[in-house]
Parts: structure tokens; sequence; C-alpha cells
């Protein structure tokens, strides 16, 4: 019925249908009387009331159709309002994807948020609705656009903590957590985020030094600027939730590049002659360690060796003069003779008794070659550092020569007296 209508309206002849009014110009404009009365007849025929009887003939006039009365035009439009109204009712539906939520707008106030599946709301311009895509992940760049190569030095360069210029590139991933904030508690969402990264990032590196910014600390300045970020947009509720903070590139600016290359050169010829020193103070060091150690060790050895031959020799003193003051006379010769033989066995001289008046003497040579022989060995074993355990050759040696010549004497002796 519309469309019948919209026809006649949009006729090319603006009404005039051909062989009518034929004195008339097709090129002027319909004459509003006839539109109007060509508009009922269309009308009257699309609903079907039709009477007898003709119509005057004549410039202008129509067909046989009547002209629609008041009572029956007042239908026709109440028709053509409810089919408008159905019309304007059905635009309030509305289709929300699973990844999605729907906010509705109440004449340009918030309402509600709606979930996924088939919606309906107030028609236009009651109400209103906004699509927000919450599982779509959105991403800015900091320092750069596109590649690392196409640079944005004015956010890429900032200050460190040692008061040197580093140029940092990264890039932020960010989800939406709640519509309702994301599209009416800021203006340009969007351009938060990339205002509190700039923040976040200038902050963080600022508390940081340049080496640190460099090499080491990239995932620690990652996850703090991460965090400071998602701390400023919850204070200025964007409904926004940073997913990940990416860095791409952290270096010198190109200005001072050869010099910092010449600058970590060096540190690294540090490092290497530092490592090396190191290695050669663990090599050197425990080894005087253990050399200081053995020698404290035979020092100690050396003082428990002397306490002990003091103590012996005081216990020995002791007895000696326990057995002196029982028989002086024979302790007195003991000693005496002891101590001759002690002198006498270093020496390779023979004593002869002249007073034994005998002419025939027996000289042990054999004896004589080997005490000579063994004198010097007995010297250097008695300047070697060994215990007095160990050095019982000297007294055998002066037993022998004594017995040989007490063997010497007595032959002597027996045969002055023959």
């Amino acid at each position: 019925m519309i469309t019948g209508i919209l026809m006649s309206l949009n006729d090319h002849g603006w009404g005039n249908e051909p062989g009518r009014g034929g004195g008339r110009n097709n090129a002027g404009p319909p004459d509003l009387d006839e539109l109007w009365r060509d508009f009922n007849r269309r009308l009257a025929g699309m609903l079907g009331k039709r009477r007898g009887g003709s119509g005057d003939g004549g410039e202008g006039s129509g067909p046989n159709l009547p002209a629609l009365t008041p009572g029956q035009f007042g239908g026709g439009l109440g028709l053509l309002i409810a089919l408008v109204l159905v019309v304007w009712l059905a635009s309030g539906f509305y289709i929300v994807d699973a990844s999605q939520r729907g906010v509705v707008l109440t004449l340009g106030k918030y309402s509600e948020t709606t979930e996924p599946g088939l919606r309906w709301r107030l028609p236009w311009p009651i109400q209103t609705h906004e699509i927000v895509n919450l599982t779509g992940v959105r991403t800015i760049e900091i320092g750069y656009r596109g590649s690392e190569k196409n640079k944005v030095p004015k956010e890429a360069l900032m200050l460190t903590d040692d008061e040197n210029i580093v140029s940092v590139q990264f890039a932020v991933q960010y989800l939406l957590k709640d519509p309702k904030d994301y599209l009416f508690n800021n203006r340009h969402p969007d351009d938060a985020v990339m205002g509190a990264a700039e923040t976040a990032i200038r902050e963080v590196v600022g508390k940081s030094k340049m080496d640190f910014v460099l090499y080491e600390g990239r995932d620690v300045i990652a996850a703090n600027t991460q965090k400071t970020m998602q701390e400023i947009l919850d204070r200025y509720a964007t409904g926004i939730q940073i997913r990940a903070v990416t860095m791409q590139s952290t270096q010198p600016p190109e200005q001072v590049q050869a010099a910092f290359d010449d600058a970590v050169k060096a540190g690294q010829d540090r490092e290497r002659q530092k490592n090396e020193g190191e290695a050669y103070a663990n090599d050197v060091i425990p080894r005087a360690r253990g050399t200081a150690s053995r020698l404290l060790q035979e020092a100690e050895g050396y003082r428990a060796r002397l306490i002990a031959t003091a103590e012996g020799e005081a216990a020995r003193f002791t007895k000696l003069l326990n057995e002196y003051a029982k028989a002086p006379e024979v302790t007195r010769q003991r000693l005496y003779l002891e101590t001759m033989q002690q002198v006498f066995a270093n020496t390779s001289k023979v004593m002869i008794d002249a007073k034994s008046g005998g002419n025939l003497l027996y000289l042990p040579l054999d004896k004589l070659m080997q005490a000579a022989g063994a004198a010097p060995a007995a010297n250097a074993v008695a300047a070697s550092p060994v215990d007095a355990s160990e050095r019982p050759s000297a007294p055998a040696s002066a037993m022998e020569n004594r017995d040989v010549r007490t063997r010497g004497t007595l032959s002597s002796r027996e045969r002055g007296e023959r």
C-alpha cells in the first residue's frame, strides 16, 4: 500500500497521466488539486472501494474513481500509522555476539548492559545502543610506528636515574573489562592508555640505571610498567585491563651510539681483567694459606718437641739428682765417663794409655776407617731436622770404640804381667 502511494508521488509526470489534460504542458509542475485527486483515487483503488457513476469529463479530469470520504481517509491513515509503528518498534531489535556486550542508552543516559543474544530496546529516539567488543586485543605502540626502524624520538627518548638518555620502544596490549566505564568515564580512552603508558615507562626508567635498562632489567621494567599503567587506568576508571607490555628495543640514542659502544667495550675489558685477577687470586691465596698452615703446624710441632724434650731433660735431671744424693761419687764418675764417651765418639783420634807399659798395641784399622766415614754422615744427620729418637748411631759407634780400646788395654796389661 505504501509502495503504491509512493509511486504516485514519484510519478515522472508529477501526477499527470498520458492523454489527460491535453492542453497542458508536461514539462511544467503538476497541479496540486489534480495531484491530491490522483492520490485519493489510487488509495481508494487499493482499498477496493469503488462505486458506479461517471464523473465529469473535461480537461484534467481523471477516470471514474470516487474521491475518499473523510472516514475512509482516516481509516487508511490509521492503517499506515500502524504499519509505521510496527516498523518503528521492530527497529529496536539488535544482536549481541558472544564476545561483545551491549550498552543501552535512554535519552543519551546509560541504562543497562546487555548480555549476548537477540535483544530489544525502545526504538530511536527514546533508546539507543552501543556494541562493545570485550575479547578483542587492542595494541598501541610507544616510541615507534609499525616497525622498530620507524622511530618516534619524542616518545622513545627518556632520562635514566644516572642522568643518561636511552631510547625505549615497547608495545602495550589491552582489553576492555567494563563497557560502561570505557564509554562514559573518559572521552578518549585509547588516548588515555597512550598517556598512561608514557607516564609509567618514564617513571620506571627514571628510577633505574642505564645498564639495568639496557641489559638485565628489561623484564623487570616491563612488569613494573604494566603494574603502574594498571594503577593509573584504574584510578581514572577507564574500564581497561592491561594484558601485556612487550619491550621491543632499548638502546642509547643514535647520536652517541659509537661512544657508547666504546664504553661498553671498555667495561667488558674491565670485567675480563677483573675475572683474570680473581682467577689468579683464587689460585695463589689457597696455596699461600696452605703454606701458612703447614708452617704453623711445623711450628706447633717444634714447640711441642722442645717442650717435651725440656720436660724429659728436667725429669732426667731430677732422677740423676736423686741418684746423686744416694751415691755422689759413683754418679759423678758415671757422668764423667758418659760425657767423655760422647766427646770422643765424634773424633778419629786413638787415645793410648802410656802408663800401662805395654809395647805391643792392636789398632783396629777397619773400625777406625768406618768411624772416619761415619763421622761426616753423623754430622749431616745431626744437621737435619729429625727427632732425637732417629739418631742412635753415634752412641753405638762410641760404644764399639770403647769396647775396642778396652780390649786393647786389657791385652797390653796381660802381656806386661807375663
